[in-house]
């Protein structure tokens, strides 16, 4: 037996080596240097042994492997952007080389004259699955959570260590485009059914099998490497290749209008590798990845979507020198659709919880939301009986405040009224302890206003939940004027035990999220107002890389909301804060025509009955002169967009409403899908260039009105030349921060 840092080497009687991969003080395999240096030395070994037959490569844990550490993507960049300052030209060539280094191994190992088997367990995404695919043989695990993905699109890159051309080599390209410009994941039997792997097999057996594979004569050359070798499918120029390629041009540029340069380097690597020897074709995509790792969309979707996203949930906002807490019993007040699904995700993540409402019968109806929720995750094969009984032993409904007693933490989730909240709050602190702490989910009522009721304000937090909850992975922290570290702490733990993503914001009405998102429905009016026909303002909108238009999304959000939080805004700060065009627009919807949304089935659009699908409600049209569509300026109206909501990103954080650009970005991709492609809020406007940025929006301002005014903030960072990144920056500690 050989012992490497993170492999173990332990070759049998029957002259088969098995290579456990099991890495010290992590909970998850990772490629990263030094998994990369070990590996090609296990792979000598193997090939220098002549008692060793073939390999078999697996892990140690309950799980294969998550795929490449992007952080070490990070740091290849961050020396490619010192060294291109001295010499562009050698920078770009070390770039190429240092990418080219996952591949060259992979290759080696697919060449070495031995026979290598990946033996799958759990989860085998990006880099791993692209290892096991160098392996001349896959076998993988029956068990359930097994998933195959190549999901690198997902953060602004492609698989780049071969992938590329791997996949297409072994699946019909349709597949192969298909797994890797969504980064969808595979079960074991999609996997099997594809041809992605060869044998499916029970965990227990899992390496037996594997080792079988190699004892039964299999051959350490790859289906490419032989001659004769033919394109599953067909190849590039054949009746299928003429059928596929136009089409999946065109459906890559309907689903990402064109945001994700990766996606479409994915169908570039494919058809140009596929015409080539398997080697020009892993030159062919290494050429292309060191292209698109210098793409700002690349560099900042690694940024916000894997390292600042993994910060958060590892709590770089907690107070470090408070203990964790372990939640043994958390309250729910409101069994309504939020606060049932609060309950829900609670229980999920095995805490028990008491469901409180105004009579056990209303309770007991939000406890039957889980059964609901459940019930869908049965029929996916995602839970069984047995996970349903634990789950819902966890949920105890009840009419009686009493039962809080105990609680770690409540959680407030009643009707969006002070009054209701005020007698909630004094209701529960008459039962709580000292030490237990009180959240109010709100979405737009300021938390310091609302602890003024609170006998221990220190201890009262608020927690802004997304609907529907057991869906939307984001939960804002909101810190009242009295707010203690242990509230925040506690606050914190409870996010990461429901496994959602925090971020840290401190009181204003409306708090970050919702203060974008109405910039966001406010431009919409603006565009109604001047005729610009909806279906373009949804359409650019969309263009521009939301998932939703704003009109659809002011549906589901409810249009009478949206006139009760205008009434709301000009009662407290008068008539200059609320365009009067917008209360006349929602007033008409509301009063005269009866639309609220949704959930009436009339809004903005039509809702017919299934399987219809909604429509833009016809009349819209007809409420404002329409402009030529021909005239209006599509890149005028998505830049429109994604300048209004980036300008209130920037207000916030002038305001020290939120602190930390990590929380900016991230919170607006996963709250709102914020144009994913530009990292966030603030990466969007990094990325471009805060010159650059304020010298649009002072455009934007002239065409278009005061909404898109620059803050003194970005004007003074544009004279400076400054990013947010660079003048916020989270790594530096807080007394030596710019």
């Amino acid at each position: 037996m050989t012992n490497y840092t993170n492999f173990k080497v332990e070759t049998g009687a029957d002259g088969i080596a098995v290579v456990t991969w099991n890495m010290p003080d992590k909970s998850m395999n990772v490629l990263n240097e030094d998994v990369l240096t070990e590996l090609d030395k296990i792979i000598d070994q193997v090939v220098a042994d002549s008692t060793i037959k073939g390999a078999v490569i697996t892990s140690g844990k309950d799980t294969f492997s998550g795929g490449a550490d992007l952080t070490m993507m990070q740091k290849m960049l961050s020396v490619f952007k010192k060294e291109q300052k001295q010499d562009a030209e050698k920078a770009v060539q070390n770039l190429f080389d240092n990418v080219g280094r996952m591949t060259g191994l992979f290759r080696k190992l697919e060449t070495c004259g031995k026979p290598w088997v990946s033996a799958i367990n759990g989860t085998c995404m990006g880099g791993a699955l692209e290892l096991s695919l160098a392996c001349h043989g896959r076998v993988v695990s029956d068990a359930d959570g097994v998933k195959l993905a190549l999901p690198e699109v997902k953060v602004g890159l492609f698989p780049g260590a071969g992938g590329t051309q791997r996949v297409p080599r072994l699946v019909n390209q349709q597949d192969a485009l298909q797994m890797m410009t969504t980064g969808s994941s595979l079960t074991a039997a999609r996997a099997k059914g594809m041809g992605l792997v060869h044998e499916v097999a029970p965990a227990k057996k899992l390496v037996e099998t594997a080792k079988k594979m190699i004892r039964n004569g299999l051959k350490p050359v790859q289906p490419w490497d032989e001659k004769g070798f033919k394109l599953p499918g067909g190849a590039i120029y054949s009746a299928a290749g003429a059928n596929l390629w136009p089409a999946a041009t065109a459906i890559l540029r309907r689903e990402t209008s064109g945001n994700y340069p990766a996606a479409l380097t994915i169908l570039k690597c494919v058809y140009e590798g596929l015409l080539v020897p398997f080697d020009t074709g892993l030159k062919i995509e290494q050429r292309y990845f060191t292209h698109i790792l210098q793409t700002t969309e690349a560099q900042s979707m690694i940024r916000s979507l894997f390292v600042s996203l993994q910060e958060l949930n590892k709590g770089a906002r907690r107070p470090t020198d408070i203990k964790p807490t372990k939640f043994k019993k958390i309250g729910v007040i409101g069994a309504g659709f939020m606060g049932a699904g609060i309950a829900y995700v609670t229980a999920k993540a095995g805490i028990p919880v008491v469901l409180i409402d105004r009579n056990l019968e209303a309770a007991e109806k939000g406890k039957a939301h889980s059964v609901d929720l459940i019930t869908k995750e049965m029929q996916k094969g995602r839970m069984t009986a047995e996970d349903k009984d634990k789950l819902l032993a966890l949920i105890t409904p009840s009419a009686d405040y009493a039962a809080l007693d105990g609680a770690d933490m409540v959680i407030e989730a009643v009707f969006e009224d002070r009054n209701v909240k005020q007698a909630a709050t004094e209701q529960a602190e008459a039962v709580l302890g000292q030490n237990a702490i009180f959240a109010s989910n709100t979405s737009t009522l300021p938390i310091t206003g609302l602890a003024k009721v609170s006998q221990r304000p220190k201890n009262f937090i608020g927690l802004h939940f997304f609907s529907p909850v057991d869906k939307m992975m984001l939960v804002e922290v909101i810190m009242g004027k009295k707010t203690g570290e242990k509230a925040l702490a506690t606050a914190l733990d409870y996010v990461r035990a429901i496994k959602k993503t925090p971020i840290v914001v401190n009181d204003t009405r409306g708090f970050y999220v919702n203060r974008c998102v109405l910039r966001y429905m406010s431009e919409a009016y603006n565009m109604l107002v001047e005729g610009v026909p909806p279906a373009m303002i949804e359409n650019a909108a969309k263009m521009a890389g939301m998932p939703v238009g704003p009109l659809a999304l002011n549906d589901e959000t409810a249009i009478d909301l949206s006139q009760k939080i205008l009434k709301a805004t000009l009662a407290d700060l008068g008539d200059k804060a609320v365009d009067p065009r917008h209360v006349e627009l929602v007033n008409t919807l509301v009063e005269k025509y009866d639309r609220l949304g949704r959930k009436n089935g009339k809004g903005f659009y039509d809702y017919p009955a299934r399987p219809a699908k909604k429509h833009l409600w016809p009349e819209l049209a007809t409420l404002y002169p329409q402009q030529d569509a021909d005239k209006v300026d599509v890149e005028t109206l998505k830049q429109r967009f994604l300048v209004t909501i980036a300008l209130e990103a920037a207000r916030v954080m002038e305001e020290g409403i939120v602190t930390d650009p990590r929380e900016a970005d991230v919170g607006s991709i996963l709250a709102f899908g914020f144009a994913p492609y530009s990292g966030g809020t603030l990466s969007y406007i990094d990325g471009i260039g805060a010159k650059a940025f304020v010298k649009l929006a002072k455009k934007l301002q002239k065409d278009y009105g005061a909404q898109f005014k620059a803050p003194k903030l970005l004007t003074d960072m544009a004279e400076n030349g400054e990013s947010f990144y660079q003048k916020f920056n989270p790594y530096k500690p807080a007394d030596k921060a710019a």
